[in-house]
């Protein structure tokens, strides 16, 4: 079985970014993509539509309003650029809340969520993404201790195998650790460039459509992380 999806929104790109996600999964099949609301209402009418990837913000009718006065309403997963909206998402019972830039990463635990509730599974409710401030931390395990280590400060995290390296201007941190597990921990300011790399998008000083700099260093662009990267690279 297929689950048949919608893609509306109103920008291109984002439109392109979700279809060619969408598309390296087996189980799902693209139906149309729209750029307004009122242009994916007739097909809601005329066949049964299993998942909505929503845009919230867009001209004319507003994502939220949109599924508000549908009759028969799909699954959806909401996708914007503005954290603010979450509260109204989650009101209206949405699978997920995905902020853009959308990673595979992100995209693809909303999909795992979707699958849950089709297998008729209880999943926790999606919640409001935290605020991208100066005093969000994590702990990492280095040398028999939990050190503590603010978002803010962090530079780009590398891949070592088994292990991740952090960096930050002054100092290093290394602990055991897979990249993907990493990742999980860290807020929207965090974006996968490379299989081996994460950087932090507010330290970026310059970039190339191969590289990103921070400061001195170049870090490379992946070819198959280029198109979750272009959002916000252009």
């Amino acid at each position: 079985m297929k689950f048949k999806c919608l893609i509306i929104d109103d920008e291109e790109l984002a439109r392109g970014l979700i279809k060619n996600h969408l598309s390296q999964l087996a189980d799902f099949e693209l139906v149309a993509t729209y750029a307004s609301a009122i242009e994916a209402s007739k097909i809601l009418q005329e066949e049964t539509i299993d998942l909505i990837f929503l845009d919230i913000e867009m001209p004319v009718l507003k994502g939220t309003d949109f599924f508000k006065n549908l009759l028969h309403k799909p699954k959806v997963i909401f996708t914007t650029a503005y954290r603010e909206y979450a509260i109204e998402g989650f009101e209206l019972n949405a699978v997920d809340y995905i902020l853009k830039p959308i990673t595979f990463q992100r995209f693809f635990n909303a999909i795992e969520k979707f699958r849950t509730l089709q297998r008729g599974s209880v999943i926790t409710p999606i919640t409001v993404p935290s605020s991208e401030s100066k005093d969000a931390f994590i702990y990492i395990r280095k040398d028999r201790k939990q050190v503590k280590v603010h978002l803010e400060s962090i530079l780009y995290i590398e891949s070592l195998k088994d292990y991740v390296k952090i960096h930050l201007a002054r100092e290093n941190h290394v602990t055991k650790s897979s990249i993907s597990s990493f990742e999980t921990k860290l807020d929207q300011r965090f974006v996968r460039v490379h299989r081996s790399y994460i950087i932090n998008k507010d330290k970026i000083t310059a970039y190339t459509k191969n590289d990103i700099e921070i400061g001195q260093i170049e870090i490379p662009i992946g070819e198959n992380f280029r198109k979750n990267i272009s959002a916000f690279l252009t």
